[in-house]
């Protein structure tokens, strides 16, 4: 027995401000999401799954028009033909739209009920799928409290669109705990909401497999679904990835740098690392140069120059495969904070403090992170970008915005 659980499709998601990208492939970010979704059915038609599972946020909210429920349909269709069914609950995006209501689905689609949980019995190896959708966009109530115990001598799956206990980056909807996911017996839970995969747990095994198409620099790496398989040992999941377009953020240290030239191999190589994991993929890359570095007089006095080096450099390695979304640069003459902390006036004190969380004789990073934690989670999904790790950006900043701030209190900082 073989399933595909994917979730967040955000089919023809609407991305906002392409025109104020320099060479922006506009076309096939825009048409990312369906592309995806089309790899997804010809992954299910090529592993012969027994049925898919589609944990919510499908759709964007409401269509402008019915193209992108046809699409759907259409999609849903092929796997029709093969006598694949489909599983899937409504996430907060889907409860919003009026118009899915007004489709006609195929009949191989089955979409679980707002009323109250719906458990359906399948021929195939015993399973049992349970789940329910969204009534409307702001679910507060935890679903999963509700949801059936699993029945005895049967497989049970869970399909859940949920932040469990609350995620980064994701407003909190449908909220449960992972004992209470434990709780209901089940082998599988297949999750939705969160656009960043996570093995939440392996025993049973409780799974958000990411969204299937990143569409902006907040939704980095690969992007694609699972692939359940039921083996003498129980259920293995393993990731497959769907996307087209592939979004990174580079950085680039230019640490020691001895000129401008050096700069350029260092990105060089960067890039080039991104070239040969995407696949043959689009890459949208953000690359971010920082550093203390002895070129940073020809460097602060060329920087419309350099990021068209960038460019010139991604289209060279990258043969057209790699489009720079945009590039920051943070860069710094090479200070002596040793030589500076002894000195009396604000700069000294900036340079011993500098000192202090560079070198752990102070609050430690992680707390200064957890200090910030309950701040990020108030911020905009669309603002936060996922997966990153606050301390480590907390020790880059001390790194390279420290020195700069030191820079510019002696006059011998440079514009960027």
């Amino acid at each position: 027995m073989k399933f595909l659980h994917a979730a967040d499709v955000h089919l023809d998601s609407p991305l906002r401000g392409l025109d104020r990208y320099e060479g922006a492939p506009a076309d096939e970010i825009r048409g990312a999401t369906r592309k995806a979704l089309a790899n997804l059915v010809s992954l299910a038609l090529d592993e012969e799954v027994d049925f898919v599972i589609l944990a919510g946020d499908l759709f964007d909210g409401d269509w402008p028009d019915f193209n992108t429920g046809l699409f759907f349909v259409q999609q849903m269709a092929r796997l029709g033909t093969r006598d694949i069914r489909v599983y899937a609950v409504r996430g907060n995006h889907d409860a919003e739209s009026k118009m899915t209501r007004k489709l006609p689905w195929p009949r191989n689609v089955h979409f679980f009920s707002h009323r109250q949980p719906e458990s359906v019995a399948l021929d195939v190896c015993d399973v049992v799928i349970h789940g329910q959708s969204f009534a409307h966009q702001k679910v507060v109530e935890d679903l999963a409290a509700s949801y059936p115990a699993a029945p005895p001598g049967k497989i049970s799956i869970g399909v859940l669109h949920t932040s469990i206990d609350g995620r980064e980056g994701h407003a909190t909807y449908a909220p449960t705990t992972l004992e209470v996911l434990k709780s209901r017996g089940y082998d599988y839970w297949a999750l939705g909401h969160v656009h960043k995969r996570e093995l939440v747990s392996r025993q049973p095994l409780v799974v958000f497999p990411g969204n299937l198409q990143g569409r902006h620099v907040r939704e980095l790496g690969p992007k694609g679904c699972e692939l359940v398989t039921l083996t003498p040992d129980g259920l293995r999941c393993e990731h497959r990835s769907l996307d087209v377009l592939r979004w990174y953020a580079v950085d680039v240290d230019i640490a020691e740098a001895a000129d401008v030239d050096e700069v350029l191999d260092r990105t060089a190589a960067a890039l080039r690392a991104v070239a040969e994991g995407a696949g043959g993929r689009l890459s949208a890359v953000r690359v971010s140069i920082a550093g203390r570095s002895a070129a940073h007089e020809t460097l602060s006095t060329r920087l419309h120059e350099l990021r068209q080096q960038v460019r010139a450099l991604a289209i060279d390695l990258g043969r057209g495969s790699i489009w720079i979304e945009k590039v920051n640069v943070a860069i710094s003459m090479p200070i002596d904070l040793g030589a500076l902390k002894d000195r009396s006036d604000p700069i000294g004190e900036l340079a011993r403090q500098l000192e202090i969380l560079e070198g752990g004789d102070g609050p430690s990073l992680e707390a200064l992170a957890a200090e910030l934690q309950s701040l990020r989670q108030k911020l905009p999904a669309e603002i936060v970008q996922e997966g990153i790790d606050a301390a480590g950006q907390l020790q880059r900043l001390c790194e390279n915005l420290g020195p700069q701030l030191v820079s510019r209190a002696l006059g011998q900082e440079g514009e960027s």
